[in-house]
């Protein structure tokens, strides 16, 4: 897959500008040094967490056995039902109950940089499964050392929403932010069915000659 494509359909799923509503709201309590730290290690993780999965994604699905076909079409339905909370406007992976967690502990303090901000609204499973499955498709070091990259932009898009989260929210409005995320569930669903479609064929080969 071009690399360009690649790092669009990652920037889809991460959706950093449909998690800024929540980020605003888990946030409204913390001072701004409070602030400016739940964004650096939101950031960090996000970073983390892409670039783990893309050097080591594809060691663990060998240590259980699992076939990379196979988790394509995992992978690819993952994309699709996140992109479905997309196409309603919600942020991919989220959960209501973890959703409703964080905003308690938010009260009494603590952070959500990383739960449930970076993991799971920015990267869940289908971040994992995308960066997995593009692992798989590289042909060398190279390949994979400029899919760890992606961990880079994605931490720089996280930051650079999260940074300016207020202005972001002003700017586009409740129905700006669900139209951007919308059109992202789009692309999201269209990457899905190309994913799922090419592991269904390495898994029933008789189904890719019909299709031909």
């Amino acid at each position: 897959m071009d690399p360009l494509k690649q790092l669009v359909t990652l920037l889809a799923v991460l959706n950093p500008i449909g998690v800024i509503p929540f980020f605003i709201h888990f946030t409204r309590n913390l001072n701004p040094a409070q602030r400016q730290r739940t964004i650096w290690v939101s950031s960090l993780t996000v970073f983390a967490v892409i670039a783990l999965s893309a050097l080591a994604g594809l060691r663990l699905l060998e240590f259980f056995g699992i076939s990379i076909a196979s988790f394509q079409v995992g992978g690819g339905m993952l994309l699709l039902i996140n992109a479905i909370q997309m196409l309603n406007a919600e942020p991919a992976d989220s959960n209501p109950r973890d959703v409703a967690a964080a905003s308690q502990r938010v009260d009494v303090g603590d952070s959500v940089a990383v739960s449930p901000l970076a993991i799971p609204l920015l990267t869940g499973p289908a971040t994992i499964s995308t960066m997995v499955i593009y692992a798989q498709q590289s042909k060398g070091v190279g390949d994979t050392l400029i899919l760890a990259g992606y961990g880079i932009a994605g931490g720089v898009v996280t930051f650079a929403a999260f940074k300016g989260a207020g202005r972001i929210a002003r700017f586009l409005g409740e129905t700006g932010i669900n139209v951007l995320t919308r059109i992202m569930g789009l692309v999201l669903a269209a990457v899905g069915v190309e994913i799922m479609a090419d592991g269904l064929t390495k898994l029933f080969p008789a189904l890719a000659r019909t299709l031909s």
